[in-house]
């Protein structure tokens, strides 16, 4: 976050705020910004008098969440990034308690709330914010970096309307592609990510930031999102199928460039060369120009503390993160696999939740299994259901009929879990004790 919000220009530095604090020859000023791991302050580089947002991260709050990698991957990416449509970032040091990121102050608010406060934006002002979007994208992908969360929130404007994009959290390297070529993490915000990303079976960082865009494009036309569900599965029904409706009102170039963008198969999307070449796109584009050839930053750096490599703690063993996506695959119920593949029947696997103890589970399955006729054998976490099926005349029908009930808890046999919200992280921590917030997920696989 290096939005100040819309009530303070870039030259209302608190005077209050001179003789404050020095991170090298940065001031820094008043707070215009907190999250979850820290806050963003202010700051007037003293030799230039140009303000800069420091965003202060709490190293104790990052280690203990392990999102190391995440602000390494944020670091790493927006220094290869100097474009006038992505939040350049001019320093980064370390202390033994914080992190600081010297970034540049973009002050106009969110995206998002631009388009709250007037409901839609019309054609003209969305075609050139869409225009400074698409240059600032299509930069990122000639230098291998794929955001991987663009939405509106991940969007700020400047004083004088122009597009920045931030937030490269989620972004991907080069050096985060698979032997095919293809990216293979699940990661995005539900409403704005593409269908192939969802299949697990890796996709094109390009055309999945395309995706993006053109949902951001329809809710600057339209004033809401094309594809929205209270569940969470019918959500994801809506984008496989590329489910929504573009209004009519809208001109036919704009709904033409919105149904190639918004197609859910990723071979037959419009490419971002094809986007430039549009003619909706063309009227009034006057394209960016990325400046990574001045030297605007030879005059703004500066010898901060020392550098520290932030160092993950040693693993710990009664920890586990898992992301929404993770946590929807546990349930069969909320199981995508079956839009894409068919199952196969002697493979299938049923998942679901209970909040009773695994040792009253285990009771309730093989008092039902054993009424059944079924002979059970019962082990550490463990259960196996049988039943031998002779004398078939049938000889598609197996020789025996088994069923193997797996209660975890959710990978530690009578142990409890607990799921504790960070931010946009979920983490599962272990205890000892189980009770009733217990969650216990029960596999059946009959083979």
């Amino acid at each position: 976050m290096v939005s100040g919000g819309g009530d303070g220009g870039a030259g209302a530095v608190d005077e209050r705020g001179r003789g404050g604090a020095l991170l090298g020859e940065y001031e820094l000023g008043r707070t215009v910004g907190e999250g979850n791991f820290g806050k963003v302050k202010l700051a007037r580089h003293r030799g230039t008098g140009a303000h800069f947002a420091v965003k202060i991260l709490d190293r104790a709050r990052v280690l203990s969440q392990r999102i190391g990698d995440q602000i390494r991957r944020e670091i790493a990416t927006l220094k290869l990034l100097h474009h006038p449509n992505v939040v350049r970032l001019h320093e980064v040091a370390a202390s033994k308690t914080k992190i600081y990121m010297v970034l540049e102050f973009v002050n106009g608010g969110e995206l998002f709330n631009r388009i709250a406060i007037k409901g839609k934006l019309s054609e003209q002002e969305g075609r050139r914010l869409f225009q400074q979007l698409i240059d600032g994208v299509s930069y990122c992908h000639e230098k291998g970096v794929y955001h991987r969360d663009l939405k509106p929130e991940n969007v700020l404007l400047d004083t004088k309307g122009n597009i920045k994009i931030s937030d490269f959290g989620l972004s991907a390297l080069p050096q985060h592609l698979g032997n095919d070529g293809l990216l293979h993490t699940t990661c995005g915000s539900p409403n704005y990510i593409a269908p192939e990303v969802l299949q697990n079976r890796g996709y094109d960082g390009s055309l999945s930031d395309i995706w993006s865009c053109g949902v951001i494009l329809y809710m600057m036309l339209v004033g809401y999102l094309p594809f929205d569900d209270r569940n969470i599965v019918v959500l994801y029904q809506k984008i496989f199928k590329g489910d929504t409706q573009i209004p009519k009102c809208l001109s036919p170039g704009a709904q033409n460039l919105l149904q190639r963008i918004l197609e859910p198969n990723p071979m037959k999307r419009i490419t971002m060369a094809e986007i430039k070449t549009h003619e909706w796109f063309q009227k009034d584009y006057v394209p960016s120009v990325p400046f990574d050839s001045d030297d605007e930053d030879s005059q703004l750096d500066v010898v901060l503390p020392a550098k520290e490599e932030i160092n993950q703690p040693p693993a710990d063993k009664t920890t586990h993160q898992i992301n929404a996506f993770q946590l929807i695959g546990m349930a069969s119920s909320l199981d995508l696999s079956g839009f894409f593949e068919e199952e196969d029947v002697s493979q299938r696997k049923i998942r679901f939740t209970t909040t009773h103890p695994p040792e009253d589970l285990f009771d309730k399955i093989e008092r039902s299994a054993s009424e059944m006729g079924f002979q059970v054998q019962r082990g550490h976490g463990k259960l196996k259901v049988t039943r031998n099926c002779t004398g078939t005349k049938n000889p598609k029908n197996p020789a025996s009929f088994l069923v193997c009930t797996e209660v975890k808890c959710p990978l530690f046999s009578g142990k409890k879990m607990a799921l504790e919200k960070y931010g946009d992280r979920l983490t599962m921590k272990w205890y000892a004790v189980c009770d009733p917030r217990c969650l216990s997920l029960a596999p059946l696989c009959t083979l």
